[in-house]
C-alpha cells in the first residue's frame, strides 16, 4: 500500500512518518516536503513547495492520504496566510491526490470544529473539513484532537506551556479535551488511512489512539 503523506515536518507528522516505515504493509510513504528528511527504506521525499507543485506530478498518485498540514497565526503572519495553509493548501492537496486515484484520506482536524463556530481557528477548521468531505473520497477521516502534548520546532511557548498545564490537571479534565499525543494521533490517522471504511468518519479526541 502506498501512502501519501502531507506535513511530514511537523509533530504529528514526524510521528505518523516514524509509525509508517516501520509498518511492513505500508510499500512506500511518498512525503513532499521544503526542507528534506533523513533517508529511510521506503521512503520517497521530493523536496519541493507545494505552491508550485503541479497538479499532474507523479507525488499524487497513492492509494491513501494522510494530511496533517498546519501552521499557526503567528507562524503565518496573518489570518489570510494562516488560511492558505490549514484550508486551501489542505483541500488542494487532497483534491490532486483525489484525481491521481486515492481513495482513502485521514486528516487533522481539531476538537470544535465547526463552519459555524464564532472562533476563527475553529471555523477554519470546520470549512477544511466540508471543503474535504465535497471531494468524494471513497473513504474520509477526519480526526479531531484537542490540545497537541508535543515539543515543536519551532517552539509554541504558550502551547507548551498549556499541554504542561493540561497533563498535571489530566485527571479533572473531561475526556475529550486532554492532551493527546502525536504518536497517539498518528495510530489513529494509519489505521484509518489503511482501513479504508467507507463514508466519512469522525473521530473525536477522547476515541485517538
Amino acid at each position: 500500500m502506498k501512502f501519501l503523506l502531507l506535513g511530514a515536518t511537523g509533530a504529528v507528522g514526524r510521528a505518523v512518518l516514524e509509525q509508517a516505515l516501520a509498518d511492513p504493509r505500508i510499500t512506500q510513504v511518498m512525503a513532499p516536503t521544503r526542507r528534506p528528511l533523513p533517508p529511510a527504506p521506503r521512503l520517497t521525499n521530493p523536496v519541493t513547495d507545494f505552491a508550485i507543485l503541479p497538479a499532474e506530478s507523479d507525488v499524487w498518485a497513492c492509494d491513501a492520504v494522510i494530511s496533517v498540514l498546519g501552521t499557526t497565526q503567528k507562524i503565518a503572519g496573518s489570518r489570510e496566510a494562516f488560511r492558505r495553509v490549514d484550508l486551501d493548501l489542505v483541500i488542494a492537496t487532497a483534491a490532486a491526490a483525489r484525481r491521481a486515484g486515492a481513495r482513502s484520506l485521514a486528516v487533522v482536524s481539531s476538537v470544535g470544529a465547526s463552519a459555524a463556530s464564532p472562533s476563527f481557528y475553529l471555523r477554519t477548521k470546520g470549512e477544511m473539513e466540508a471543503g474535504l468531505r465535497a471531494l468524494g473520497y471513497p473513504s474520509l477521516t477526519i480526526v479531531r484532537p484537542s490540545m497537541i502534548d508535543a515539543r515543536r520546532d519551532p517552539p509554541r511557548g504558550l502551547e507548551e506551556l498549556g499541554a504542561m498545564a493540561f497533563r498535571l490537571l489530566r485527571p479533572l479534565i473531561p475526556a475529550r479535551y486532554r492532551a493527546v499525543t502525536p504518536a497517539r494521533i498518528a495510530t489513529s490517522l494509519i489505521a484509518a488511512a489503511m482501513e479504508g471504511r467507507q463514508g466519512t468518519r469522525v473521530i473525536e479526541s477522547e476515541e485517538i489512539g
